[in-house]
């Protein structure tokens, strides 16, 4: 339950939670999810953060959330995130949610706001504040089963396993084939080398 003195203020009514999935990754969307409902909603008491969670169990989640709570998902493709940056495709985001969700309090994982006026920040929120653990379920899901799909298109790179994050796998598919139409070409692999 989220702590009336967590920001120094009292909350009231609604609570949006905000978080992303595949932010560190070498391929595919950023996604960023906001999650709405009220602090007194008490049917998600269980939820945590969505890397704890098994993915069996995030998805049987995800279809209560998304069938029950007011939510959205912001999604900028590598190209966009090569173009802008992360930085900028973050605050984008957050516009965007706060735009959707008019009548909430706002709280984003992590410790930045990236600029955008009326959102608090909580480091580990994810596992701390219903709603954003609900919207970190919500960006997971919602990404992994785009690079599932994409694993399909392109089966040498293992995108369902991996979902385009670094992994030596994912690399080594770098290595032999060079990036495809997913690879994020602004980002570096380990060692500070540039994506073939």
């Amino acid at each position: 339950m989220l702590e009336n003195s967590l920001f120094g203020a009292e909350i009231l009514g609604r609570i949006c939670g905000i978080d992303e999935a595949g932010r560190g990754a070498l391929a595919g969307e950023l996604a960023v999810a906001g999650c709405a409902f009220g602090a007194s909603f008490s049917e998600f008491g269980l939820l945590d953060d969505s890397k704890k969670i098994s993915e069996k169990k995030r998805e049987e989640i995800f279809d209560i959330i998304t069938l029950k709570c007011d939510y959205i998902v912001v999604y900028f493709r590598n190209t966009i995130i090569d173009e802008l940056g992360l930085s900028a495709c973050l605050a984008r985001a957050l516009r965007v949610i706060k735009t959707h969700f008019k009548d909430c309090s706002f709280i984003y994982d992590g410790n930045c706001n990236y600029g955008v006026s009326g959102i608090s920040t909580l480091v580990k929120a994810d596992s701390k504040v219903a709603q954003v653990s609900a919207a970190s379920i919500i960006a997971k899901v919602s990404r992994d089963r785009s690079m599932r799909a994409w694993g399909q298109k392109y089966p040498e790179f293992g995108y369902e396993i991996h979902k385009g994050y670094g992994t030596k796998a994912h690399q080594d598919a770098l290595a032999k084939y060079g990036a495809n139409e997913l690879t994020r070409k602004s980002f570096k692999l380990k060692g500070n080398s540039r994506i073939p």
